[in-house]
């Protein structure tokens, strides 16, 4: 029996490790889609970082999404390697949905991309990424924002919307064809969120849209990302009654204006800091997934997944 409990024990002890170790997986700027039982997360990487897994604790690394750049992007910025930002997966029309960003860093010289395929199962017969082009530009010296950080959001009125954008004029929505993957014309450009106010710190970015109740959501990240323990990125909020604004926080500023609530943000002890965010409901519970600079790993990336509670007002609130 002591025999028996002895190594009962080590393989607890050696179970419960793996899950530690599963938790911290290498990431930046997550997204999360569920297809049968098997949870894929989708993250900025070369060609698209790719993870699979069945508890959200346990991940696979899957081969990534492109393995050469579509033409569209060398034509567009030559000198691109292949580094692709900011994906965003969500299931449409029968299909699947992958947006991308392709940048110069610190630049607005920027394109967002779509790609589908028809399923997430890498084994299957019918597992083909097919990219589907261009979706938006934005050029330096002609726009006043910058075409990185995508979102899809569709409406209660199967109205598709996609938001944007970082730093310069801040964060953008603007409405898509069915085909979601075509702008409406004559396009209408929103403004959702920004931080000129601050010409300082203009530090805003990865904007995701998530409806509770008769609110929509804006979620973006402030301050500054990639710089592993010197980073303060941390995660903010407003809401408003219409998907297209205006969005106002706890004290009613305006995001336009430089406002947003606090939901996330680094510690003294485990995050340098916290940010890019994405907001899911999974099996009638609401998560949020983002990355966080590791503060007892030289600030390397890494994947957080928390349930998100929501207060007696209405807003978020990250679960420990």
């Amino acid at each position: 029996m002591v025999y028996v409990m002895k190594y009962l024990i080590i393989y607890l002890f050696f179970f419960l490790s793996l899950s530690s170790v599963a938790q911290t997986i290498p990431a930046h700027d997550p997204v999360l889609i569920k297809q049968d039982s098997v949870y894929y997360m989708f993250c900025t990487g070369q060609g698209i970082t790719v993870w699979s897994s069945v508890n959200r604790v346990d991940w696979k690394k899957e081969e990534p999404v492109f393995a050469q750049p579509p033409a569209w992007v060398l034509k567009e910025l030559p000198a691109f390697k292949g580094h692709t930002w900011a994906p965003d997966i969500s299931f449409h029309n029968g299909q699947y949905y992958l947006y991308y960003a392709v940048s110069d860093f610190g630049k607005n010289t920027s394109c967002i991309g779509v790609a589908t395929n028809k399923t997430l199962h890498p084994g299957s017969p019918d597992y083909h990424w097919e990219d589907q082009g261009k979706l938006v530009q934005s050029v330096p010296n002609r726009d006043d924002w910058n075409a990185i950080d995508p979102n899809l959001f569709v409406d209660d009125n199967d109205t598709a919307w996609l938001t944007f954008g970082s730093f310069w004029g801040g964060i953008k929505l603007v409405k898509l064809n069915n085909d979601l993957i075509s702008l409406v014309h004559p396009e209408v450009w929103y403004n959702l969120a920004s931080r000129r106010n601050d010409p300082g710190n203009t530090a805003i970015e990865a904007p995701f849209l998530f409806k509770k109740g008769k609110y929509y959501y804006l979620f973006v990240s402030v301050d500054f990302c990639c710089r592993g323990l010197k980073s303060n990125y941390k995660v903010l909020v407003g809401r408003s009654e219409k998907v297209t604004g205006p969005y106002v926080d706890k004290n009613n500023v305006a995001m336009m204006k430089g406002g947003g609530s606090l939901v996330a943000a680094g510690d003294t002890t485990n995050w340098a800091a916290v940010g890019h965010n994405s907001v899911y409901t999974f099996d009638g519970k609401d998560y949020i997934v983002y990355h966080g600079y590791d503060a007892k790993d030289n600030g390397k990336p890494k994947l957080i997944i928390r349930e998100l509670n929501w207060d007696a007002a209405g807003w978020p609130v990250v679960a420990p």
